[in-house]
């Protein structure tokens, strides 16, 4: 509505102020105008220190509707000296600016434009039954001795409240800001705004504020109230109702001076002031729309689908047992087998026929050669099979009691052909004894790792929720929906089958472990002298290990960012390392890593993840050092596998690398000749040519993620010792029994589908706020997970099956002789 409304009484006494007020403005001037100014009438005029102008806007408010007014103004002038003042005087508040009107970036640099548009703050709409008067009063004065000239221009805006499941396209620049009016409709409780834009840049800021002026749209105050996201081509915030007592919201849109907050670079080339066309140069099309977002009722369908989920795993792992109890008890009443049988899985009731056959080239040696090893294989046999928990039991020590040379341990394994008898000679309560250490420490080290690591992470939450800025925490705020508290409650319950499923393999371990301590109560022979020694504590530490990375990789999603990455990674580490050390243990349980030494070296690697974060981006110094660290840790542990030595800390000294460069001289320079241990020498070979790949691609490429190299490296070489070992079980004409088949094939399918949706990136903690935000994309389950979401549920079941793998995959072994079992 153009003009002055119905002589309303308090429209008049407003028009006689503005008479009096422009009555004793000295001098004169172009522009001047005593008649009330018109909406969508350019006025023009010049201001100098003895004449100001002043106009009044009048127009009428209908019941129950908001008017929103927006005011232009322009100057020709660029004096910063003298600029032109611009005060606007609503009924309840005033708003003022100046032009040129200054922005100040990086580095005191100082932008400025001469055309402004601000949208003034809405009426509030009347319980009234009848139409209400508004008067706008806009004030211009300058200190200037001179006349500067001016434009003015007022209108009303008819799309200033947003629409539900509707887009909006608009124009913003940082001194044309915009912001809108948004209600709750009666049967929404909670709301997406998705913003998006053609262009990258300039940089924007969407901020949400509650309904209270003045609104704060200009870049040096837009973050003092509400919930704000820098921006590129796209944000995205949540917003729910019960934040909102009135039930409705601004959302406000501004143009950054710079771009360098999002990523862009700083301009060097331009400094103090800026011409007009700056303008054109910051302008930004934008495109809002508002959708609901999902009902409660999707909460609670997910949180069911998560733990029917993996309660489905309980379900199959009860009817395996049942189905194995059925089986064992048939064979048992045939006489066939021990009806309490250590393993627990279906084995062959001949012990000799699944021994490694005479053509194998583990079965090189005679029975004669080796019967002193075994004669003494089984200190078991010799006495009664007293408890693991017995304290009359001393920790291992590194001397051990054997009385005739060919007993010798570091004589024994120097053979050419090693056979597990040989390497299970210690007390079998002394070893069991030390690999239940591994479960004890790990469980100290989750609580002590984990408590600081909560903390921390409940404090940026609470940052986050007070300060409402939603640049410190780097979801797919696409598919973030809130409980509570928590802004993205998807990414911490999808964490939640690691729990289960790790739980689940402790009560496996342990229904394993029960079977064998009654076999062993019993001296069923099997549990003697056959099969795989039984040692569960690495198994327990790595249910443990699997349950704690849920923990903790929920406690990283509850605000993901550069920070606190390796909260996320510090158990997958722990995890391919436990894999590995049990993998190894299968057939060296004498000769593995005690605890302390793993757990220590676990320590370093975690060390020197936390140093790669903080300085792996750019300092070269780092990657070399790191590099040199990896070539010369895989050539000490490849030194100490080869030649079966303890694989401790303590011992990697340079005597190590001595050793190693003599070998080297005698062997292949000197005389030529074959390596004595030839499938374990190819094993290191390639091993080490994986490692030194890695220390190179690090060293030239420097990855920025440098956790989750660190994590590749782990995984590569597990993965590699695994395929390493099952190729070996294969040759020595040794079965994979249908369970671990089963698992085999799982794993590699699950872990197939879950690196699919890992590498499906929705956010980058490398990149600024606003440039990971233009990789979040919608949910794909349920309408409440998103991909990182399914690689949770995915992974977690991987490694399930991963565990299940080295915990079946000697089973077939548990009725052969370990005098008949080959070491590699």
């Amino acid at each position: 509505m153009a003009g002055r409304a119905a002589p309303a009484p308090g429209a008049l006494l407003c028009t006689l102020l503005w008479a009096a007020a422009a009555a004793t403005a000295a001098g004169g001037g172009p522009g001047d105008n005593p008649a009330p100014g018109a909406f969508g009438r350019v006025y023009r005029g010049a201001v100098n220190i003895s004449a100001e102008r002043v106009y009044a806007f009048a127009y009428r408010s209908e019941p129950g509707q908001v008017d929103a007014v927006r005011v232009y103004v322009n100057s020709s002038s660029e004096n910063l000296r003298y600029p032109v003042l611009f005060v606007v005087r609503q009924q309840k508040g005033v708003l003022s600016w100046q032009v040129p009107l200054i922005f100040r970036g990086l580095y005191q640099r100082t932008y400025n434009y001469q055309e402004v548009s601000r949208t003034l703050c809405p009426s509030e709409p009347t319980p009234e039954t009848r139409p209400s008067d508004q008067i706008i009063f806009v004030d211009i004065a300058s200190m200037a001795p001179f006349n500067i000239a001016y434009e003015l221009l007022v209108t009303r805006l008819e799309n200033f409240q947003l629409e539900t499941n509707k887009a909006f396209n608009f124009t913003a620049s940082p001194s044309q800001p915009q912001y809108f009016l948004y209600k709750f409709p009666q049967d929404v409780d909670s709301v997406i705004i998705n913003v998006v834009s053609d262009a990258a840049y300039p940089c924007s800021v969407v901020s949400v504020q509650d309904i209270v002026c003045p609104v704060y749209d200009l870049d040096h105050n837009v973050e003092f109230n509400g919930v704000y996201q820098s921006m590129t081509k796209q944000a995205a915030i949540t917003v729910q109702r019960k934040d909102f007592p009135g039930e409705q919201f601004f959302v406000v849109f501004v143009i950054k001076p710079e771009d360098y907050a999002c990523g862009g670079s700083v301009p060097s080339s331009i400094h103090g002031n800026v011409n007009r066309t700056w303008n054109l140069q910051r302008t930004k099309n934008l495109q809002v729309t508002i959708v609901p977002s999902i009902k409660k009722s999707v909460y609670v369908q997910a949180m069911f689908f998560s733990f029917l989920s993996f309660l489905s795993f309980y379900l199959g792992s009860v009817v395996v047992a049942f189905v194995h109890y059925i089986r064992v008890r048939r064979k048992a009443s045939a006489g066939r087998l021990s009806p309490e049988h250590g393993s627990g899985m279906m084995t062959s009731s001949h012990p000799i026929s699944a021994s490694t056959p005479e053509g194998s080239s583990y079965g090189a040696i005679d029975e004669s050669s080796s019967s002193g090893g075994r004669q003494l294989s089984s200190p078991e046999r010799q006495r009664p099979a007293d408890s693991d928990t017995d304290s009359s039991v001393e920790e291992e020590s590194d001397f051990d009691t054997m009385p005739e040379i060919e007993s010798d341990k570091n004589i024994i394994r120097t053979k050419v052909f090693l056979y597990l008898s040989d390497l299970s000679r210690k007390d079998r309560r002394i070893v069991s004894k030390k690999y239940k250490i591994y479960f004890w420490n790990i469980i100290t080290i989750a609580v002590f790792y984990a408590l600081p690591v909560i903390q921390l992470v409940i404090t940026y939450q609470t940052v986050v929720n007070v300060t409402g800025n939603q640049d410190i925490c780097y979801y797919n705020f696409l598919c973030a929906h809130p409980l509570g508290v928590l802004s993205a409650f998807n990414n911490i319950l999808s964490n939640v089958g690691h729990m289960m499923l790790g739980f689940l393999f402790l009560l496996i371990v342990l229904r394993r472990d029960i079977l064998h301590r009654r076999a062993m109560e019993m001296k069923d022979i099997y549990t003697l002298d056959y099969g795989i020694p039984k040692h569960f504590g690495l198994f327990y530490a790595m249910g443990i290990a699997l349950m704690m990375e849920g923990v903790l990789s929920a406690c990283y999603h509850v605000c993901p960012n550069y920070s606190n990455f390796q909260f996320d990674t510090s158990f997958m580490y722990m995890i391919a390392g436990l894999c590995m050390l049990k993998l190894y243990q299968t057939r060296h349980p004498d000769i593995n890593a005690s605890a302390y030494s793993a757990y220590a070296s676990f320590a370093v690697v975690i060390s020197l993840a936390v140093l790669g974060v903080v300085f792996g981006k750019n300092d070269m110094w780092f990657w070399v050092v790191f590099s040199m660290i990896h070539v010369l840790a895989s050539l000490a542990l490849s030194t100490q596998i080869y030649y079966m030595g303890r694989f401790k800390i303590g011992e990697c000294y340079l005597g190590i690398f001595r050793r190693a460069v003599m070998v080297l001289y005698t062997d292949c320079i000197q005389q030529c000749s074959r390596p004595m241990y030839m499938d374990r020498m190819v094993l290191l070979i390639v091993g080490n040519v994986v490692n030194w790949s890695f220390a190179i691609f690090g060293l030239v490429y420097r990855p920025r993620d440098f956790a989750s190299y660190i994590l590749g490296i782990f995984i590569c070489n597990l993965l590699l010792y695994l395929a390493f070992y099952i190729i070996m079980k294969l040759r020595s004409s040794e079965k994979l029994l249908p369970i671990p088949m089963f698992c085999i094939v799982a794993t590699a399918v699950v872990w197939a589908a879950a690196l699919y949706f890992f590498f499906q990136t929705l956010s980058s903690w490398e990149e600024t706020p606003a440039e990971s935000r233009e990789k979040n994309r919608p949910c794909i389950l349920l309408g409440f997970f998103d991909d990182h979401d399914v690689w949770h549920f995915l992974s977690a079941a991987a490694l399930f099956f991963s565990f299940l793998v080295l915990l079946t995959l000697d089973d077939d072994l548990d009725t052969v002789r370990r005098d008949k079992i080959p070491v590699f």
